[in-house]
């Protein structure tokens, strides 16, 4: 019996041995999971229709270009880059005459411009014709009222030319007080006279006038053509429209003035194109003196 037992536990041992075992298997030696998960997970993908109606919506445009915060996709990608445009050798310089590039210089002169005369204090601005003699009674005006501003520690601000200019710097440095010549390119002025201890000058006349009312604390009209006319009317726009805060404007010169008066006060008024109060927004005198205590007279 013992002998038969024996051979019983050999034949199960052998077909014990003769079992095929799986090949791939895991750590504790059970099949390898992973490979079944993604075969099994193979066919489920396999098995999932594919919707009609996501083949249609997809875009045909493709990929997408940035270029700032501008995107381009499909033909509107450029074959070419910003970085690439920037250090080619050979380029043409037809974009420094292009409204973008103009757009630039226009914000760099206010930039420069407000640097340089943020920390000026207050200030009156003297308008007046650049053609105006040295030998004239009103370079002579001009020159006093330069000097009696700077001798109440406030800067005078001109367009930095000759005549009624020149006149104005000259008297508030003479006085040692802030001088501010504020030029334009023009081709017959030859740059800042000699008497601008601060100066800028500018491509743009809208900058320039800009920087002509934001600084200013009051502003004295001395006899002067186009350009001066110019400036007094559009300062005086931007009082009348209130734009701007009531700034004191003195006209000096009655006689020179009267002739505009006269026109203003007669078919302008009369036909309604201002009203009865517009002319009051202006002082006119013939004292140099009083012109510079109107001007002044906003000044704390």
């Amino acid at each position: 019996m013992a002998k038969k037992r024996k051979k019983s536990q050999k034949a199960d041992g052998k077909k014990a041995s003769g079992i095929k075992q799986p090949t791939n298997t895991g750590v504790d030696g059970n099949p390898n999971i992973g490979t079944i998960a993604e075969e099994q997970a193979n066919i489920q993908v396999a098995q999932i229709p594919v919707n009609p109606v996501d083949s249609e919506d997809a875009s045909p445009l493709g990929d997408t270009y940035h270029r700032g915060p501008v995107i381009l996709r499909g033909q509107m990608i450029p074959s070419d880059n910003t970085t690439a445009n920037l250090l080619k050798p050979d380029q043409d310089t037809d974009w420094l005459h292009m409204d973008p590039w103009r757009v630039l210089r226009i914000q760099s002169e206010f930039v420069d411009g407000f640097g340089a005369l943020a920390e000026l204090g207050p200030a009156v601005s003297i308008f007046g014709s650049a053609r105006t003699q040295r030998t004239e009674s009103d370079y002579k005006a001009a020159r006093r009222m330069g000097s009696q501003i700077a001798k109440r520690n406030i800067a005078v601000i001109t367009g930095g030319g000759p005549g009624i200019m020149e006149a104005a710097n000259r008297g508030a440095a003479l006085a040692g007080g802030k001088s501010v010549g504020l030029g334009i390119e023009l081709p017959f002025e030859q740059g800042l006279n000699q008497w601008v201890n601060l100066g800028m000058s500018f491509r743009y006349f809208f900058v320039r006038k800009t920087m002509f009312v934001k600084y200013s604390s009051g502003v004295i009209v001395c006899p002067g053509g186009f350009g001066t006319l110019d400036e007094m009317f559009e300062l005086l726009t931007l009082v009348q429209t209130h734009k701007v805060a009531n700034v004191p404007v003195v006209l000096y010169g009655k006689d020179y003035w009267q002739g505009l008066f006269d026109w203003l006060d007669g078919p302008v008024a009369e036909r309604g194109m201002i009203s009865k109060i517009d002319p009051k927004l202006v002082t006119v005198t013939d004292d140099a003196d009083e012109a510079v205590d109107v001007a002044t007279s906003m000044v704390a």
